[in-house]
């Protein structure tokens, strides 16, 4: 059944499908029809199908028509990227419909149940951050994921990440973060970084540190100073002050010492030889700007006529 709307209106016949949805995310009408067409007598178009969708600013399930609002898509199939950050939603409902799926963020909601999510088997990079999610079985099956953030939840236990180990394509784990202050009660464990390491001898990125290949070597580097330091700067919870601190190096270690080796003293007379060069040529082209400047400034001026 169609209905009518009433104006604003355009003149010409419309096609509301994706380039729709840009113009009227402000009501949340999504039109699911073929054309609009224009009564000029009584000012008014007539829509074949037309949904309406309720804005979407505290979702608690998704929806076909929360996906279909969020991405312009209006077969779930063909959703490739997903981003549903900060809606509050509690259920996934119909997201297991988009198996076509490859990135999807669902940070910042209320998410304990992450069963629908077990048909995404093309999923690569899945943020779970800021929910309440403590099983993590469903994973399991997502077996194209490669990148996986589940900081910012309450996953207690190392066996609770047991079914991740099943994912041989699994790059980087984090399950807390420093920057947002995000963590899981099983990273209170002592040894949980060597315990993660060994259940994951494949994974490349372990809470945003690289343990593997370039940059990890710098990473541990960093990470042992700082602990080297945090134990000798401090005795008993306060801050120990070290007032016979030496330098690491004499005071003239930094200063460019000449040797008398021939080579090296004809390359110090080339190179100041050139440097002296250079700043001639620096000044001979600042006087030739400085001359056209002047010569520019006096063609820019009337000419004055004495009668």
């Amino acid at each position: 059944m169609g209905c009518l709307i009433g104006p604003p209106y355009t003149e010409q016949t419309q096609c509301l499908r994706h380039s729709a949805l840009a113009s009227l995310t402000h009501t949340s009408l999504l039109c699911d029809c073929v054309a609009l067409c224009k009564n000029r007598r009584r000012g008014l178009f007539f829509c074949t199908h037309i949904y309406l969708i309720l804005p979407d600013a505290d979702c608690e399930k998704i929806t076909p028509g929360l996906l279909k609002s969020r991405t312009g898509e209006f077969d779930l199939e063909s959703i490739l990227f997903l981003k549903l950050r900060g809606l509050g939603i509690v259920d996934l409902g119909c997201i297991g419909e988009c198996l076509n799926l490859e990135k999807l963020d669902l940070s910042g909601n209320n998410i304990t149940n992450v069963a629908p999510l077990a048909s995404l088997r093309l999923l690569s990079v899945l943020c779970l951050s800021s929910n309440r999610i403590s099983n993590l079985e469903p994973l399991r099956n997502c077996e194209g994921l490669q990148n996986l953030n589940l900081a910012g939840n309450i996953i207690s236990s190392i066996e609770n990440l047991q079914c991740l180990q099943l994912l041989r394509k699994l790059e980087s784990i984090r399950l807390k973060d420093n920057t947002y202050n995000y963590t899981n009660p099983v990273c209170r464990n002592a040894a949980y970084r060597n315990i993660v390491l060994e259940m994951f001898p494949h994974i490349k990125v372990l809470d945003g540190e690289r343990v593997v290949g370039r940059g990890s070597e710098l990473y541990q580097l960093c990470k042992d100073i700082d602990e080297t330091i945090k134990a000798g700067s401090y005795k008993n919870g306060q801050l120990v002050e070290h007032t016979d601190c030496k330098p690491w190096v004499e005071d003239n270690y930094w200063e460019l010492k000449r040797s008398n080796n021939a080579i090296i003293e004809e390359a110090y007379k080339q190179f100041n030889d050139v440097l002296h060069e250079c700043r001639l040529l620096n000044n001979r082209a600042s006087h030739v700007i400085s001359q056209t400047e002047r010569s520019m400034s006096l063609k820019k001026q009337p000419k004055q006529y004495a009668i």
